[in-house]
């Protein structure tokens, strides 16, 4: 059992490295850079992701943010998964989510990962990753937040994998519900600013200009 695990355990390690890598690449600073847009950091909320690239006024750079950011999340799950099995695909998945946030390349300072977020949930189960997208399309139209559709969301997204739901795969693996979990803690970690602003009633709408 010993001469099996070492090797087990180091696979994992390596998944993880991967995963934490690919996601840590910040295509938003990448993107705004070489397109001379300056360095979106320097820019709106200084935040990294699609919502402050478009802050450049340049939509096709926030679109392609949008799709690589939830892109990487995803490939690094499915690579894992279909190398190692489902839980390396949730630790690559759970690493890859947790370089986009706190990337070494940028002093551990990144993005929200909300679009991380919705790509790896699709990619580890897409019943669930739908699930997810349409709660925060109804809390958007419904309250015009961007901020708590992603919040409500990511709290549900771990209910949503307990649904007895054979025909949809669900309810999802334990390793889909752990990842489920652990990206959602990490979202309202990352969104403790949106939530204080939430609560005080200044948090900015979808549409909305700011003064």
């Amino acid at each position: 059992m010993q001469d099996l695990a070492a090797p087990a355990l180091l696979t994992l390690g390596l998944v993880a490295i991967g995963g934490y890598l690919l996601g840590s690449i910040p295509f938003g600073v990448v993107l705004t850079r070489a397109a001379g847009a300056g360095d979106v950091r320097n820019i709106g909320s200084g935040n990294i992701g699609a919502t402050n690239v478009l802050r450049t006024g340049r939509k096709d750079l926030a679109i392609a943010t949008l799709i690589l950011d939830a892109g990487k999340g995803a490939i690094a799950l499915l690579i894992a998964r279909h190398l190692f099995g489902e839980t390396a695909g949730a630790i690559a998945g759970g690493a890859a989510f947790m370089g986009h946030l706190f990337p070494v390349w940028l002093g551990f300072k990144g993005g929200k990962g909300v679009a991380t977020f919705f790509g790896l949930i699709l990619a580890a189960c897409w019943p669930l990753g739908l699930l997810a997208a349409a709660t925060w399309l109804i809390v958007a139209f419904a309250l015009r937040y961007s901020s708590l559709a992603a919040l409500v969301a990511a709290a549900l997204t771990p209910l949503y994998a307990l649904l007895p739901l054979p025909a949809l795969g669900l309810p999802a693996p334990a390793s889909i519900l752990i990842l489920a979990i652990f990206t959602a803690v990490l979202i309202y970690i990352r969104h403790h600013e949106n939530i204080a602003r939430l609560l005080k009633g200044a948090e900015p709408k979808i549409g909305a200009k700011k003064t």
